[in-house]
């Protein structure tokens, strides 16, 4: 396949290199966005909404990044899960954040 100068290769084309994306990184990416979208539509305000968002703006930041820093991973969680829990509404996306950030391991048994 010839490409212009400068063109890269798809994520996951198998082209040589190793510059293909983490699919660990893509699933994240596409739960926080997809959590932020659904509290940006949200209607109902509350306390900690604003925690919420900030949080799932770093989280969108490391997903953005590369290989994120798995503590801060699940501290973000933490975060969002507290300032979001009660919001029936956003259970479902934020479950699939839960997931995201799990497929980068278990946390260290202490």
């Amino acid at each position: 396949m010839l490409r212009s100068v400068g063109q890269r290769p798809a994520a996951g084309s198998g082209a040589a290199g190793g510059d293909a994306e983490d699919p660990r990184v893509a699933e994240l990416r596409t739960a926080v966005s997809r959590l932020r979208r659904e509290l940006a539509a949200h209607p109902a305000d509350f306390p900690d909404r604003g925690i919420a968002e900030d949080e799932l703006a770093a989280l969108a930041a490391m997903a953005v990044g590369g290989a994120p820093e798995v503590p801060r991973l699940r501290g973000s969680l933490l975060l969002v899960a507290g300032a979001i829990g009660s919001v029936s509404a956003l259970g479902a996306s934020l479950a699939g954040v839960r997931s995201a950030v799990e497929l980068f391991g278990e946390p260290p048994r202490g």
